[in-house]
């Protein structure tokens, strides 16, 4: 209760205070009311008061789930909310595990260069994983960034070539091609992408460069204006005042005609309150009262101090002044000399009588003698892929100072030459590689790391990023990172041994138990996926029908079966398969759609609006629902029948044997009088050794 002892409101004065369950206090109006019953069965007995209250409280109370605004539909009980958190469509948990891969090393390329001449197939995990990492790696590494000087300088249009296409802008017309501000706003993202490709019509890239500098141009423009209509303003207000002082001037010399006139600079000194002016502190003490006096003295005691108009607290002779202040041009001097006590290093002195006078000089390929097209040519990717780890690792610098002592510097210049120089702005690597023969430039084998332990430097990091409900998550993590990618490295994926010579022969060595299945890495979604192995019996008597345009449902046999049954089949297939036969036909879009509240996830899919004042805000603008890349979950792996890779030595091209006919002497076999004094020494050694003992 508060301070006044009131009952809260829609609460009676007993009712407040009473917690009973047997409460037999008198109905009473503004006192006290009945005890009731939960009208939902929890068991809770209250006064009816406070059924309002118990509402908030209820655990059968039907409330929406605690994600319902991050896109969960759900309604249920208050005390089924915890448990339905597990399954919540809206309660998504990103994959945070990352692994390393570093570059191949220049004795690895024959493996790698064999590997991609075969017929490529997704059942090569490793291979196909690398690939992926790869070309994620190629899009993110950017030329512009790693070497700044062979990038292509875009000449920028001068005013005086901008002048008409920013005035047709600012008419907002379409004159020449050049559409208005309002115009290009109406426009869909179609049209805009047309009109970039449309030679005849301005660049929609530069359009806002060409309207900010109209706009600044336009800015100063009207400052200037202001600033002269102020000018003259000042001006009439001086010429008036001039006029009034000079009448006032004129009588003044006449009544003082036989007087000297003084020295202005002294009128001023004399009569002005700066606190260098002679005089300042005793026109002060009588224009002002004491409080203003006091205050003066505060702000300016310092300069008072300085300039010798009071003494200061300590007796120093007083300091030299100026007698008035002028403008003194300042002038930059450098005055750092060598200090007479400075000494070389020892490295650097060497022998006085063999010393050679030094001199700054600039060292190029152009002193060996040897043309520019005689110069080899560097790999674009070799040279990106090195220059990004020196960045990732101590900086890369096109020109590195190195400053041995206090006088002596060391230039190092790193330049490089490549055939597709200069790139475009913003081009990357993989923008550069495009159209040539594959290659792999990174090692198959992966190292994962988490975020928890320190990450090895010149190595790349590779994330997962993929998203799951947060039920599916354990079996995608125990499945995928901690089974299949972990195992790859001579595991769950066996290579052959003689795989450092160029042998691209390789063989898996598990499939679950609980079905007959293959694993395969899908390039496109990032993911493994696991491929049943259907058996040739089940195929025997099916025939598909011929596909007829006017009856497009009925193109296969599965497609004319009900919906219901459709719906039946698709609730056993995990999140992964409904996410592809969902792309099958639109028949089978709804039925995978009629499984998304139980089995899909819901994000909510973020827009960024500018608005007129130019801020701008980031809104969800609707739900978007889609199934997840998690495949069934393999509790058991079991050992595939698949034949030793002793088998495939017998075979292998890279399995050279080495016959040899000739004896070789074993090392306890002596034929020289020195062997056989060192055997009887080391033999009469250890009988000495053991009689002690």
């Amino acid at each position: 209760m508060g301070r006044n002892n009131k009952a809260p409101v829609g609460q009676h004065k007993h009712c407040e205070k009473c917690f009973s369950r047997r409460c037999k206090a008198p109905i009473q109006i503004s006192v006290s009311c009945m005890v009731i019953n939960c009208r939902l069965l929890c068991g809770a007995v209250f006064h009816m008061c406070k059924e309002q209250e118990h509402q908030l409280l209820c655990p059968n109370e039907k409330v929406p789930c605690l994600n319902a605004g991050y896109g969960c539909p759900f309604s249920m009980a208050r005390c089924k909310l915890s448990k339905h958190l597990e399954v919540c469509p809206a309660s998504v948990v990103c994959c945070s595990m990352d692994w390393n891969r570093w570059p191949v090393a220049e004795t690895d390329t024959v493996f790698y260069e064999n590997v991609l001449k075969e017929p490529f197939s997704d059942e090569q995990l490793d291979l196909t994983m690398a690939l992926r990492d790869q070309k994620l790696l190629f899009r993110s590494l950017k030329m512009g960034s790693l070497f700044p000087e062979l990038e292509e300088h875009v000449e920028e249009l001068m005013p005086s070539e901008l002048e008409g296409a920013v005035g047709g802008m600012a008419e907002g017309s379409l004159q020449g091609g050049v559409f208005s501000e309002a115009e290009l706003q109406g426009l869909t993202q179609e049209e805009r992408e047309a009109l970039a490709k449309d030679k005849d019509v301005c660049d929609l890239s530069s359009y806002k460069t060409w309207e900010m500098m109209f706009s600044k141009e336009l800015t100063s423009c009207k400052v200037t204006e202001e600033n002269l209509k102020t000018k003259e303003k000042n001006t009439e207000k001086k010429e008036n005042t001039a006029s009034s002082s000079k009448q006032a001037e004129q009588e003044k010399e006449i009544n003082n005609s036989k007087e000297p006139e003084p020295d202005k600079h002294d009128d001023h000194a004399k009569t002005g309150l700066a606190p260098w002016q002679d005089g300042v502190l005793d026109r002060l003490g009588k224009e002002t009262n004491v409080t203003e006096y006091n205050m003066y003295l505060v702000h300016h005691g310092s300069m008072l101090i300085r300039f010798g108009q009071i003494a200061a607290c300590t007796p120093k002779e007083k300091d030299f002044v100026y007698g008035n202040l002028e403008a003194i041009e300042v002038k930059t001097v450098r005055t750092f000399k060598v200090p007479t006590s400075y000494s070389a290093k020892r490295s650097h002195i060497g022998d006085v009588a063999i010393r050679k006078k030094k001199e700054n000089k600039a060292v190029d390929t152009s002193d060996l003698g040897v043309s520019d097209e005689d110069i080899p040519k560097w790999d674009e990717i070799s040279a990106t892929l090195l220059c990004s780890l020196e960045k990732e690792l101590r900086g890369h610098f096109i020109s590195e100072t190195v400053a041995t002592d206090g006088l002596l510097l060391d230039f190092g210049t790193q330049t490089y030459s490549f055939n597709t120089a200069p790139f475009k702005p913003e081009s990357t690597l993989a923008d550069i590689v495009e159209g040539r023969s594959p290659s792999l430039s990174l090692n198959l084998q992966a190292e994962c790391v988490t975020a928890r332990h320190n990450k090895v430097s010149s190595a790349f990091t590779f994330l997962c990023n993929h998203f799951f409900r947060r039920d599916e998550f354990p079996s995608h993590f125990k499945n995928v990172h901690a089974d299949i990618q972990n195992s790859l490295n001579g595991w769950f994926e066996q290579r052959c041994p003689l795989a450092y010579l160029g042998c691209t022969y390789s063989q898996k060595r598990f499939h679950p138990c609980s079905q007959k299945a293959t694993f395969t890495y899908n390039q496109d979604l990032s993911t493994f996926t696991l491929r049943p192995v259907v058996s040739a019996s089940l195929f025997r008597g099916v025939k598909t029908k011929p596909a007829d345009r006017k009856h497009a449902r009925n193109l296969d046999s599965l497609s004319s079966l009900p919906f219901e049954i459709l719906q039946h089949i698709a609730g056993f297939l995990d999140s992964f398969s409904l996410s592809q036969l969902a792309q099958v036909s639109h028949l089978m879009r709804d039925v995978c759609a009629s499984l998304l509240q139980e089995r899909g996830m819901v994000s909510l899919k973020w827009e960024k609006r500018t608005y007129s004042h130019g801020g701008s805000s980031w809104k969800a603008r609707k739900k978007v629902w889609h199934f997840s890349t998690v495949f069934s979950t393999v509790d058991r792996w079991c050992f595939d029948d698949v034949p030793s890779m002793s088998e495939h030595l017998k075979v292998c091209p890279f399995y050279q044997t080495e016959v040899r006919s000739e004896p070789v002497a074993l090392t306890s076999m002596c034929d020289t009088n020195e062997q056989a004094k060192e055997t009887q020494e080391r033999q009469s050694l250890v009988a000495m050794f053991l009689s002690k003992y």
